[in-house]
This record gives structure tokens, C-alpha cells and sequence, in this order.
């Protein structure tokens, strides 16, 4: 196993990537779709008031969809 093929949890990186045969597995996470302030505020387990839904729209504008991964992973 050469150094561009990391193990994690003793797992390498091609295994994790595919299912058995080979075929490649579509690693989806909660940032590959478009999110609304009120949907941010409501995972995040807020009521979607105007406050908490204009504090999700600034972190949804400033981290972009680390803002969403960090509750949605």
C-alpha cells in the first residue's frame, strides 16, 4: 500500500470508495443541496424565528457549506 492510499479506521481509502466488485459508491453529505436559512435554523434544532433564521443566514454567507456539514454532516 503505497502513501497516497491513507488508512482510516484500517480501511483503505479504494475500499471505502467502493462497494464489493469495484463499482464506485456516490458519497453524498448535507452540502450537496441548496439550503435555505429557515431549513439551517430548523436542523440545527431552532425555531425558524426571524433572529435565528437571520443568525443562519450570516453563517450560511460566511462558512459557505461548512456552515451546513458542521450540522448536517
Amino acid at each position: 500500500m503505497g502513501d497516497d492510499d491513507p488508512i482510516i479506521s484500517g480501511v483503505p481509502a479504494a475500499a471505502r470508495n467502493s462497494e464489493p466488485g469495484g463499482r464506485p459508491v456516490n458519497v453524498r453529505t448535507g452540502a450537496d443541496q441548496p439550503w435555505d436559512p429557515e431549513d439551517l435554523a430548523v436542523a440545527k434544532g431552532r425555531d425558524p424565528t426571524p433572529a435565528n433564521v437571520e443568525r443562519s443566514r450570516r453563517e450560511l454567507e460566511e462558512l459557505g457549506p461548512a456552515a451546513i456539514e458542521k450540522t448536517v454532516p
